[in-house]
C-alpha cells in the first residue's frame, strides 16, 4: 500500500479524498496547514504529495519549494482552484510532477496518481515501448530511441500519463522556447520518428493512443 501525503484545508474534499484513496489501497496522512505538511514530510516517507496552493501558513508551492531544495524529490501532484497559467507556472517551476484543476473527477485523480506512483518503478511498458525511468532510455522493439531532449520529454510524459490527455501547459513546459507553433512543430515530428499515435484532444492538450 502506497502512503500519500495530502495538503489541504478543505475539511469536506479532504475527507472525501481519503475515504475514496483508502478504498483504492492508498494510505493517507492529512495535513491542513503548510507547517504540518512539513512536518508530515520530515517524520514519514511518502510515494507521492497531493498539495492544494491556497493553504494556511506555508502556502504548496513554498512548501514544495523548501522540498526541493532540501533534496526531497517525492512525485507531487498540485491540485488547485488557480487555472491561470502563472498559477500552474509557478507550481510547475517549484517541481510540481502534475496539476490537477478543481473541481476534479476522482477517477481522473486516481489515474494521475497510479501514473505517478507507477513511476517509482525503473521501468515504464507502453505497448512495444520500454521507457528506462532512472536513465530516460526508451526502447521500441528492444531497439533504443535516439530522439532530441525535446522529444524524449514529450514521449516519456504523454506515455506516462495514458490513458490521459496532457494539457498544453503540461507540455509547453518541456520545450526550451515555448509556443503553441513549437509544440504542434515537436509533435509533428514525434509522430514522424516515432511509431506512435498521439491524438490531439482539442481545448484540452495531446495523448497516446
Amino acid at each position: 500500500m502506497h502512503k500519500l501525503l495530502l495538503l489541504e484545508d478543505d475539511p469536506n474534499l479532504s475527507k472525501t479524498l481519503i475515504k475514496y484513496l483508502n478504498r483504492h489501497n492508498y494510505d493517507i496522512d492529512w495535513a491542513k496547514n503548510g507547517e504540518e505538511a512539513l512536518s508530515f514530510s520530515y517524520d514519514n516517507v511518502y510515494a507521492l504529495y497531493l498539495f492544494d496552493i491556497n493553504v494556511p501558513l506555508i502556502n504548496g508551492v513554498d512548501v514544495l519549494t523548501a522540498l526541493r531544495e532540501a533534496e526531497d524529490f517525492t512525485p507531487t501532484i498540485i491540485i488547485s482552484a488557480l487555472i491561470d497559467v502563472s498559477s500552474i507556472s509557478q507550481g510547475f517551476m517549484a517541481g510540481a510532477d502534475d496539476y490537477v484543476k478543481k473541481p476534479f473527477d476522482p477517477d481522473e485523480l486516481l489515474i494521475r496518481i497510479k501514473a505517478k506512483t507507477s513511476s517509482l518503478k525503473k521501468m515504464l511498458k507502453f505497448k512495444d515501448f520500454e521507457i528506462d525511468l532512472q536513465n530516460h532510455a526508451i526502447s521500441h522493439h528492444k531497439q533504443e530511441l535516439h530522439l532530441g531532449k525535446v522529444q524524449k520529454s514529450l514521449l516519456i510524459t504523454l506515455i506516462q500519463n495514458y490513458p490521459n490527455p496532457v494539457s498544453h501547459e503540461v507540455l509547453l513546459l518541456l520545450l526550451d522556447k515555448p509556443s503553441d507553433v513549437a509544440l504542434r512543430v515537436n509533435i509533428a515530428k514525434l509522430k514522424k520518428q516515432v511509431s506512435v499515435e498521439i491524438q490531439n484532444v482539442r481545448g484540452v492538450g495531446y495523448k497516446v493512443i
